[in-house]
């Protein structure tokens, strides 16, 4: 079950100077789908490759464990400067603020979430979460209200909401936003390519 408390936040707030392509979002959201599209059009990810790919994200999960680590070591962040990084929306009021991000924020309908997650969790033989459907998206609407009040509170945060749904039906328009948000640099025709709409399941 996901935390209920608000996030914690960064306590520094100073100018940002450095700039780092951050992909966030809920469980479940397209935060992996999105880190496959960077890669894909070029873009270096960080990445340890702990997390290797299953039935639930066959195409991989893109992570960096030290991710998790950010409440007591953000020493890191420095190095994905020219990176994609997926950071839980949990953690990114975590992210120092001496440092510019390009945030790409997946947004999914709560119950395709909640469905999602009930499935993968089937799938792993795990027990679901203590709260219900309707009480887990209660939460995680609180919770992504709070965090998107921080990143609107802090200028070094660029935020750019890609909803799931819409980048899996028109992947060269949001390749081409996308884009656009982090530089400009990419491969967008190679990035719609990494979209495949079979791997949109659990569908409202």
């Amino acid at each position: 079950m996901p935390p209920t408390e608000p996030p914690l936040t960064a306590p520094a707030n100073v100018p940002c100077i450095r700039p780092v392509t951050v992909v966030s979002g809920l469980p479940r959201s397209g935060t992996s789908l999105a880190m496959q599209m960077l890669v894909a059009g070029g873009m270096d990810p960080m990445v340890d490759g702990q997390r290797i790919a299953d039935a639930d994200n066959p195409r991989g999960y893109l992570e960096f464990e030290k991710v998790k680590q950010l409440a007591i070591d953000s020493t890191w962040v420095a190095g994905a400067v020219g990176k994609a990084v997926k950071v839980i929306h949990l953690l990114v009021p975590l992210l120092p603020t001496d440092i510019e991000y390009r945030v790409l924020f997946m947004e999914r309908d709560l119950g395709e979430v909640t469905r999602s997650q009930s499935a993968m969790l089937q799938r792993s033989g795990r027990g679901g979460a203590s709260l219900s459907a309707d009480a887990l998206a209660k939460v995680y609407s609180q919770q992504l209200a709070a965090v998107h009040a921080h990143m609107d509170a802090h200028a070094c945060f660029k935020v750019l909401r890609v909803p799931y749904a819409q980048l899996v039906s028109a992947p060269s328009d949001w390749a081409r936003s996308i884009n656009a948000h982090v530089g400009g640099h990419l491969d967008e025709t190679a990035m719609a390519a990494a979209v495949d709409p079979a791997l949109y399941r659990n569908r409202t």
